[in-house]
């Protein structure tokens, strides 16, 4: 009977070829101003989104029949299966369509309801963040850990868009973090937490996410040594918000934030 550290194993090592193999899709899209469609909620959507996502359920649905598939683009499948895949085919589509590089393709997969396997494959860039539950977390193969940073006032951290977090109720504590940390960018959408698991910054406040936004984020935070939270301060990738931290700054981050 195959072990649960096998399991992850094999579905890491599956879900980070499927991230390259539509992330490479996704650069045939890529490079210059890219026509999109209005989503009902006014978020955009283009021909790569759709053509990565299909691709990505195609492969899964032929190897793991059984398996759900939450998706951004195409909903659920298999509801309440023992294993579910969550896509982002292309996570900061903004950014994709102007010829930003900074934009990733996302897989999340829990088992039992738990995240367990992280990949957040960045195309343009040629960078991948994989990680499996008790299997540590990797940039480009090889392994990565958040920083050591001890202090907001040494803290680099970053949001996606400051002047929707400024409208909301986090706003001011937002501007308290600005004071106190050595700088904030907006080196945002998933790339924001690509740079917390590698060491790169020590925060990134993301005040709005859904689930396939943060998919992998919570895997990929926890087996780099940090962590990530809902703005409340729940584990868990469907809580609506979303918080990934070195660790050593979170709760004073959440503190901050709450006012």
């Amino acid at each position: 009977m195959q072990s649960h550290q096998e399991e992850v194993r094999g579905l890491l090592a599956f879900a980070a070829d499927l991230a390259r193999e539509a992330g490479a899709l996704t650069l045939r899209y890529f490079g210059g101003i890219v026509d999109h469609d209005a989503k009902g909620d006014g978020s955009p959507v283009t021909i790569a989104d759709r053509e990565a996502e299909q691709l990505i359920r195609r492969k899964v649905e032929e190897r793991f029949p059984a398996h759900a598939i939450l998706g951004e683009e195409y909903g659920e499948s298999n509801e309440g299966a023992r294993v579910r895949w969550i896509l982002d085919p292309i996570d900061a589509t903004r950014s994709f369509m102007r010829g930003v590089p900074l934009y990733g393709v996302l897989i999340g997969i829990e088992i039992e309801a738990r995240s367990a396997v992280g990949v957040a494959h960045f195309p343009a860039l040629q960078e991948t963040i994989a990680a499996g539950s008790g299997l540590g977390c990797t940039w480009n193969e090889r392994p990565c850990s958040v920083s050591r940073v001890g202090s907001i006032e040494d803290a680099v951290i970053c949001t996606t868009d400051v002047e929707r977090l400024l409208s909301r109720p986090e706003g001011d504590g937002w501007r308290r973090l600005q004071r106190r940390c050595s700088y904030s960018r907006t080196w945002g959408d998933c790339y924001g937490h690509a740079l917390v698991a590698t060491g790169r910054i020590e925060a990134q406040v993301d005040p709005i996410m859904a689930p396939w936004d943060a998919g992998p984020f919570l895997t990929i935070a926890t087996e780099a040594g940090g962590r990530f939270t809902t703005r409340e301060g729940d584990t868990t990738v469907h809580g609506g918000s979303g918080i990934s931290s070195n660790g050593l700054l979170h709760d004073e981050i959440l503190r901050e934030l709450a006012g």
